[in-house]
């Protein structure tokens, strides 16, 4: 496959808009009309509950693996398969199926590392565990873990040079799309994680 195709291929299977299409199907509504205006899995399972958002995750996850997955089955070359994870995240971020406004590439970003860097990604985890254990916010969890993954990824397994260049902008991308809620946070008004299920009301963060 020509790796133009490839990364073509990659935003389109990253643009797949899961949690939009979940919720759609089942209840009807556009989650982006609720709570934080996001089509990720956290905003997912905090306006339509549980069972839908860890799906989302999980599907999210999937197509961040599959994209560089395919991209690296079809080039045989690691360099391409780490572009076509940030074009994955992108594709997630700003799917044209949607006008653009999609979501926060997080758990593409779990997916796509987790085929490029698993030992790093390992660490990025467990540094978004102990955050959101911690203080309860996804937000600030997400946006360390992507931090973190840059030096583990060059620590840890020493890759090629594409492949910490791409951990650097999938962490900028994250981090860059974070920008509402790091905002937030720095006003002490970022909402705490919860599993249980809370309706937005008002205007969408």
């Amino acid at each position: 496959m020509n790796p133009v195709i490839a990364l073509a291929a990659a935003y389109f299977i990253g643009s797949i808009p899961f949690g939009f299409l979940l919720v759609r199907l089942t209840t009807g509504r556009d989650v982006r009309e609720s709570g934080s205006g996001n089509i990720g899995a956290t905003n997912v399972l905090r306006t339509t509950g549980r069972t839908l958002g860890i799906l989302t995750l999980l599907l999210d996850i999937g197509k961040g693996y599959f994209a560089v997955w395919l991209t690296f089955k079809n080039t045989h070359s690691l360099e391409w398969a780490a572009i076509a994870a940030v074009v994955a995240m992108i594709g997630h971020s700003f799917p044209a199926v949607l006008r653009f406004r999609g979501g926060k590439a997080v758990a593409s970003f779990v997916g796509a590392f987790l085929y490029l860097a698993p030992a790093a990604l390992a660490v990025a985890l467990a540094v978004f565990v102990l955050v959101v254990w911690r203080t309860r916010f996804i937000s600030l969890g997400s946006i360390c873990a992507a931090a973190a993954l840059v030096p583990a990824v060059w620590i840890i397994q020493h890759p090629p040079a594409a492949v910490v260049a791409a951990s650097a902008a999938a962490a900028a991308l994250i981090i860059w799309r974070h920008k509402e809620n790091i905002a937030r946070l720095r006003a002490g008004a970022e909402h705490a994680f919860s599993f249980r299920r809370k309706e937005a009301k008002g205007t969408a963060r």
